[in-house]
């Protein structure tokens, strides 16, 4: 019998998840998109796997540039991560104005400095699974570690706190 998809995606919005931005400097221009599937495939060598939409502009572009920036979001960027998982967005740049960020060495590409953590990587390969890609990246540097930042989450449709309570706007 076939899954229906809304209980699916009701079922997995159970699962909270960490929220992190993929963000990609081009010849023209930096994008970015928030992601929450993500997860650690190797320690030895650093590798990680992202999902992104299949089509979608940021998947499209990493796959031309071949490196990009990953940045794991603390709670007080629920903001950017809400300015990011929205379509037709504009520059990067423009969605950061008030947000500290530098660019990870290896791929150019924009890390959030209050983050948790960020990753400069590099695209070993996509893989096709149904509406998404799946993109493995090679770890090049940790260019950001704070380990006292409180993670920003996933849970239910919502960016919620580690405690699970959504989270308000000032």
């Amino acid at each position: 019998m076939p899954v229906d998809a809304r209980e699916y995606a009701a079922a997995l919005g159970q699962y909270a998840a960490g929220v992190c931005l993929l963000t990609v400097r081009d010849d023209i221009d930096d994008v970015g998109t928030t992601v929450s599937s993500v997860m650690s495939v190797s320690v030895s060598p650093p590798l990680v796997a992202v999902g992104l939409a299949a089509g979608g502009y940021p998947a499209e572009v990493l796959e031309e540039v071949g490196r990009c920036g990953l940045s794991v979001l603390a709670v007080e960027h629920a903001i950017v991560a809400s300015r990011f998982s929205s379509a037709g967005r504009p520059s990067a740049r423009h969605l950061l104005e008030a947000v500290p960020w530098t660019r990870a060495a290896g791929s150019g590409a924009i890390v959030l400095v209050g983050g948790l953590a960020a990753l400069d990587c590099r695209l070993e390969r996509l893989v096709e699974a149904g509406d998404h890609v799946i993109a493995f990246l090679a770890v090049e540097d940790v260019p950001v570690v704070n380990p006292d930042a409180r993670p920003l989450l996933r849970l239910r449709g919502r960016y919620v706190h580690g405690s699970g309570r959504p989270i308000t706007r000032p």
